[in-house]
């Protein structure tokens, strides 16, 4: 099956590319490269043992999408192409509403249009917002948003779940992902942000290779065991894999229309301390940090409940946090040498 995946030379998109040539797809790249390298390419060349198909382009452009499903027969869609920092979100919201949402409407008015009837997209456990019960199920009520990114990924599900029951034969996954963090085990490719991190292990790698100052811990007033905010990281790898079983499953369905919502995480919550001890201990290294007040947009508590995942999709988080933060440093080391 050739698959398209927008934002395929991203963090997440590289490595369920891996993933898919490992289960014997044909995965298709699109990418605009403002949040990713084009040295990824190559990368995932040299990791697969196969020449990479990409165009490189923004999936808003129709008349690219057009080429795109005009000249390969693709038949499944991993939606990944999206803005997704919290912070900048609140920051410049419009420009989350105009990059996300219209992205999201215009892939699957091209779909439809071609006759494509799998489709995952990626979603986020920010469409919880501040849960009132942990773990999350897929059943937790949909809070309201706190940040505007956030928003936009309970918009995208509402725009996907209305659009598969006006399209017979649109079958459409959301995978409500926690923390990625970690790296491919090659060190060849990974978590690579554009300016300052907005994401914790990013921040963290960046620090201890002392191309930062101190890793910034925000709030450690957090109604928390340490007082710092608790997550729910979940190895890259693992994460990767969870998009092929997504979509594995759909193509499976029998009914005309399908849509179901999955959460993708490890069941377990860690602490902002917690996982530096953490790479402390996987690593041999000590990391220096400073306390600063709370960000405006981060929750106190979340991770995931996992269940329905395991049953349903025949996919388990197997790689542990410290396995995580090992990959996520030797790939910190290989692009500071």
């Amino acid at each position: 099956m050739e698959v398209l995946i927008t934002g395929g030379a991203g963090f997440i998109g590289s490595h369920t590319y891996v993933n898919l040539i490992e289960n014997g797809y044909k995965p298709i790249i699109l990418d605009n490269f403002s949040n990713s390298n084009k040295d990824v390419i190559n990368h995932l060349q040299t990791i697969t043992g196969q020449e990479v198909k990409f165009y490189t382009g923004d999936v808003k452009d129709a008349n690219l999408l057009n080429q795109l499903f005009s000249e390969n027969k693709i038949e499944g869609v991993i939606h990944f192409a999206a803005d997704k920092a919290v912070g900048e979100s609140v920051a410049n919201p419009l420009k989350y509403y105009e990059n996300n949402l219209y992205s999201t409407i215009l892939l699957l008015k091209k779909m439809e249009e071609f006759g494509i009837k799998n489709f995952v997209f990626s979603s986020s456990c920010t469409v919880y917002g501040e849960p009132k019960e942990l773990p999350v199920t897929e059943n937790s009520p949909i809070q309201q948003a706190v940040s505007p990114y956030g928003n936009t990924k309970q918009i995208c599900e509402e725009i996907i779940a209305d659009t598969v029951k006006s399209n017979k034969g649109l079958k459409a996954i959301a995978l409500r992902y926690f923390n990625p963090i970690g790296a491919h085990s090659s060190g060849l490719i990974g978590e690579l942000p554009l300016g300052v991190p907005a994401n914790l292990i990013p921040f963290l790698t960046q620090s201890v290779a002392g191309l930062r100052g101190p890793l910034q811990v925000f709030g450690t007033d957090y109604p928390t065991p340490d007082g710092s905010a608790i997550r729910d990281y979940i190895h890259v790898v693992d994460l990767a894999a969870a998009h092929t079983k997504a979509l594995e499953y759909a193509a499976k369905q029998t009914e005309n229309s399908f849509y179901d919502v999955f959460n993708i995480g490890t069941g377990k919550g860690s602490s902002v301390l917690e996982v530096i001890l953490a790479f402390e201990k996987a690593n041999n290294i000590k990391v220096k940090y400073e306390i600063k007040p709370r960000r405006e947009g981060d929750i106190t508590a979340v991770y995931a409940d996992t269940s329905k995942s395991e049953k349903n999709l025949n996919w388990k988080a197997n790689k542990s946090l410290e396995e995580a933060l090992k990959d996520a440093w030797t790939w910190q080391k290989n692009i500071t040498k």
